[in-house]
């Protein structure tokens, strides 16, 4: 009988782990978010998340789509941010991007972030996929800062 409570207790913690991130990513996604794929270490071609992001003022804040973490796991600032490449995804990385994804391999010349969440850092790189929809998008959003700030063109 004990086993048979074990398992039912470990099912139910499932099944709950499961609709909470259901929910979750539900919330993010009508909260105005997209999905987008995010790798930091671009020596491994496997290294892709698949995540929700949302733009909040001069913030493209990521949430890791298999974590339950309230805040964003990744906070990119507009400042400083540059796009250095735009590829299509190889036939090993199709597995973690959105399908029809566009990869941007970008990069930051930001001072230290202002916490552990924070991506920035002098010369920091990164790659994201998005969709077609999504890039067109993100690049308003970065080429969209108010008057006197220098950015670099997106494009």
């Amino acid at each position: 009988m004990e086993i048979l409570w074990l398992i039912g207790t470990l099912l139910a913690v499932t099944a709950a782990t499961l609709i909470l991130l259901a929910v979750r990513r539900l919330r993010l996604i009508r909260m105005g978010g997209i999905n987008v794929a995010l790798r930091t270490h671009l020596d491994n071609p496997r290294g892709w998340h698949l995540g929700v992001a949302r733009y909040h003022g001069d913030e493209f804040a990521w949430y890791r789509a298999l974590s339950l973490r309230n805040g964003p796991n990744r906070i990119i600032q507009r400042d400083g941010f540059e796009i250095d490449d735009r590829r299509e995804p190889d036939p090993q990385e199709l597995y973690g991007v959105p399908n029809g994804a566009i990869v941007l391999r970008c990069r930051a010349e930001l001072d230290p972030p202002r916490s552990k969440k924070a991506f920035g850092g002098p010369d920091t790189e990164v790659e994201i996929a998005m969709t077609p929809d999504a890039l067109t998008g993100f690049l308003s959003w970065l080429e969209s800062a108010p008057p006197g700030r220098r950015l670099p063109y997106a494009s």
